[in-house]
C-alpha cells in the first residue's frame, strides 16, 4: 500500500480515549505522528496521553456541549499552525432516559454526532490546506433525517433511529462541505470503519462482544496516511466492503445535503449562540 513519506502529521482524533479512537491513536503514533487526543474523562484521557507516548498532547471537552466544542477549536487554533488529519470519531448511540437531550434541547445523538464535528471542522478549516483530510467516522446504520428532530422540534424515540439519523446528517454535510469548499481545503471523507465492531458503544447496547476493534483503527490509519485517496473528496468509505460504497440515497442529493448544512448552521447561530466560520459560505435557505 503506498503511503506518504513526508514529515510526520498532525492529527487531531476525537474520542480518542476509547475503542476505535485509542487505538488508532497509538497506531498513528508509532508511526512518529503527532497525535492530539480528544476526550471527556480527565482520567482516561491523562492515562491514554501516557500509553500513546510524548508524541501526543491531550484535550478535555464535552463534545455534547458547543461551548466546549468552541473553546476546544480556539485552543488548537491558537496552539497550533497546521493540522494535517482531523478524525472526528467522537459517538453516542444510546443515552440515559433522564438526559437525552442536551442543554439546548436537541437530542444527543445529534449534538455529539453531527453537530460538533461540523463546528470543530468548520472552525479548523484555516489551519488545514489542500492536502489535509478530515475523516468523519459514520456508520452502516443510515436512515433519513428528520429536519424537525434535528433542530429538537420534535423527539426520537429509538435509541437506534436517533443514531442512524445523526450519522447520515454526518455524511450529508460532509459530502456538502466538500462541494462547498471545491479544491481549497481540504480532503473530506466519510467512513463505516466496521459493523459491530466490539467497542464499548457496541458492547452496551448489543450485548455481544463484536469483531475486533482493531478492523477500524486500522482504516482510519489508512485514510489519515495513504497516497490512494489522493483526489477524492465528499466520498463514503465503507470498509465492510474494503473500498468505497454507496451510502443512504440522500447524501448524494445536493439539496438533501445543503438542507442538513443549512440547519446546523442555524442550530449553531441561534440555539447555541455561536459565531460561524467563513467556511462555508451560508447558501440559500431551504
Amino acid at each position: 500500500m503506498p503511503v506518504t513519506k513526508s514529515t510526520p502529521k498532525t492529527i487531531l482524533i476525537t474520542g480518542a480515549t476509547d475503542g476505535i479512537g485509542r487505538l488508532t491513536a497509538n497506531l498513528l503514533a508509532s508511526k512518529g505522528h503527532r497525535v492530539l487526543i480528544h476526550g471527556r474523562n480527565f482520567e482516561k484521557l491523562q492515562s491514554t496521553n501516557k500509553e500513546v507516548g510524548h508524541q501526543t498532547k491531550a484535550y478535555l471537552a464535552d463534545l455534547s456541549n458547543l461551548n466546549d466544542v468552541d473553546n476546544l477549536a480556539n485552543i488548537i487554533a491558537e496552539e497550533h499552525d497546521r493540522l494535517d488529519v482531523l478524525i472526528n470519531n467522537a459517538g453516542v448511540l444510546s443515552t440515559s432516559t433522564s438526559r437525552s437531550k442536551s442543554r439546548i434541547g436537541i437530542d444527543l445523538r445529534f449534538v455529539v454526532n453531527t453537530i460538533s464535528p461540523f463546528l470543530l471542522t468548520t472552525k479548523l478549516i484555516p489551519l488545514m490546506n489542500s492536502r489535509s483530510r478530515v475523516i468523519n467516522v459514520s456508520s452502516a446504520a443510515q436512515q433519513a433525517v428528520n429536519i424537525k428532530a434535528l433542530h429538537g422540534a420534535v423527539e426520537i424515540d429509538d435509541d437506534m433511529s436517533a443514531y442512524a439519523q445523526s450519522k447520515l446528517a454526518l455524511i450529508q454535510w460532509t459530502n456538502g462541505l466538500s462541494k462547498l469548499i471545491g479544491n481549497q481545503s481540504p480532503l473530506m471523507i466519510s467512513v463505516n470503519p466496521g459493523s459491530l465492531l466490539g467497542t464499548k458503544m457496541v458492547k452496551n447496547h448489543f450485548h455481544i462482544e463484536g469483531k475486533p476493534v482493531r478492523i477500524g483503527a486500522e482504516v482510519l490509519y489508512k485514510l489519515s496516511t495513504s497516497n490512494e485517496f489522493d483526489g477524492y473528496s465528499g466520498v463514503y468509505y465503507d470498509n465492510d466492503l474494503g473500498g468505497f460504497g454507496t451510502p443512504h440515497p440522500n447524501a448524494l442529493d445536493d439539496k438533501s445535503n445543503q438542507e442538513i448544512i443549512n440547519s446546523v448552521q442555524r442550530i449553531l447561530r441561534n440555539k447555541a449562540n455561536l459565531s460561524l466560520s467563513a467556511y462555508p459560505p451560508e447558501q440559500a435557505r431551504s
